[in-house]
């Protein structure tokens, strides 16, 4: 196991974002727990949703009275390809569940699990990677904690044969918190909550950019920035489809020959499997020069995110399962137009017609991606709208809030909501 680094932060620096009813109400529920120690534990500190989550969420909890850590599992590229395997699994794909799989999966958790030599209140647990640490922390520090274990997959449609060898894992907890009711199996046999992820509206790839150095960012990279740019941020994974957002774009392009499109990943150490297919993506784009793939390999950075997100004409998330997708609130929270997939944990955020679109299929994404640069004041006033409702349901206050109110269920014996 090895610690993260998460620095400060501070509350009163979001008192001007959130609504001050949050604020109170954090401040309510930290009293009792000012002193209580928490570790979070996942598979990697870059790259993925998971980790942008914690690097907010834990000096948070730090800021107001909890001792928070923050630690990422040790482990080889055996181990993550089998884990991959495990997220796709819990997707709904195959699964080669052999006994090798099976004891690769448990030596990993039980070599990390006798590393925790702390004493803990409470143990949160982000996905499949590490969820079987908890049956092999009997004898250490973290034994007697209250044991959370949070899944951020869309797990509605699993490989029931995956789940059915994790679930025993998942009982050992006592929580489990899903994005939404209907990712959480039938007979888990655990306490579960139903808690959206969040994102931080102060970090570098949220704060506010003038739109000046946005387009001299982006300049940097290529882009032609006086010509209209659609864009997608994510993993190169198939689950995102990207390939369907290229072909979106090759149908918008026959109308509208002026656009181009970005697609940024970035290459985390728990995915292998990206970089397989990142060659397939850009055998697929092929030459043509208004495709552009970048990634943190081109040192695309937060910031640089940041800067593509905020002069997009379009923000595409065309993912076909999709847990949540942090990608979404980000391009909403820049008020720019937002075409995404009708899948898993994205309607929450978008709501179709209202506060963006929401598609399930390339065409109807390329359809809603004219539309959007036919009519862009109009699509803009819908984007504006989308800020305004990330503002009250998807900023890490939030979060923090909500795991304030689990925490102290847990400690004062109370069982889910």
């Amino acid at each position: 196991m090895r610690d993260v680094n998460v620095g400060h932060k501070f509350m009163a620096d979001y008192q001007s974002i959130i609504l001050k009813e949050l604020l109170a109400e954090i401040r309510r529920l930290a009293e009792p727990l000012k002193g209580k120690r928490v570790l979070h534990v996942n598979a990697t500190s870059f790259g993925g949703g998971v980790a942008e989550i914690l690097y907010t969420l834990v000096p948070l909890m730090n800021d107001v009275g909890l001792e928070a850590e923050w630690q990422v599992l040790t482990a080889d590229n055996e181990f993550f390809n089998v884990t991959k395997s495990f997220h796709n699994g819990l997707q709904g794909a195959p699964v080669d569940l052999t006994d090798e799989v099976r004891t690769v999966y448990e030596e990993v958790n039980r070599r990390n699990a006798e590393q925790l030599s702390r004493t803990y209140d409470f143990v949160v647990i982000h996905d499949p990677q590490p969820a079987a640490l908890r049956s092999f922390a009997e004898d250490d520090g973290a034994a007697g904690a209250h044991w959370i274990w949070r899944c951020h997959i869309d797990t509605s449609t699993p490989n029931q044969a995956l789940y059915d060898y994790l679930l025993p894992f998942i009982r050992r907890y006592d929580r489990a918190i899903y994005t939404m009711g209907e990712y959480a199996p039938d007979g888990i046999g655990v306490p579960v909550e139903v808690v959206p992820p969040a994102i931080d509206p102060l970090a570098p790839k949220n704060m506010t950019l003038v739109p000046d150095d946005a387009r001299y960012i982006v300049r940097q990279f290529g882009i032609d920035v006086d010509r209209p740019l659609l864009l997608q941020v994510s993993r190169f994974d198939p689950w995102k489809d990207p390939l369907g957002v290229v072909d979106a774009y090759r149908t918008v392009k026959t109308r509208r020959p002026e656009v181009q499109l970005a697609l940024i990943g970035s290459m985390a150490s728990d995915d292998p499997e990206g970089w397989e297919y990142l060659d397939k993506l850009t055998d697929y784009v092929g030459g043509d020069p208004d495709v552009f793939v970048l990634s943190n390999l081109d040192n695309i950075g937060s910031v640089e995110v940041n800067a593509f997100q905020s002069h997009a004409a379009v923000v595409i998330q065309k993912s076909t399962r999709e847990g949540f997708g942090l990608t979404v609130s980000e391009g909403l929270w820049k008020a720019r137009p937002v075409v995404a997939g009708n899948v898993g944990g994205i309607p929450l955020q978008v709501q179709d017609g209202s506060t963006g679109f929401l598609v399930e299929s390339s065409e109807a994404c390329a359809e809603r991606c004219l539309e959007i640069l036919d009519r862009p004041e109009w699509a803009h006033g819908l984007a504006r709208q989308g800020k305004e409702y990330v503002r009250r349901n998807f900023l890490t206050p939030r979060l923090l809030r909500d795991y304030l109110r689990i925490f102290t269920e847990l400690s004062d014996g109370a069982g889910a909501s």
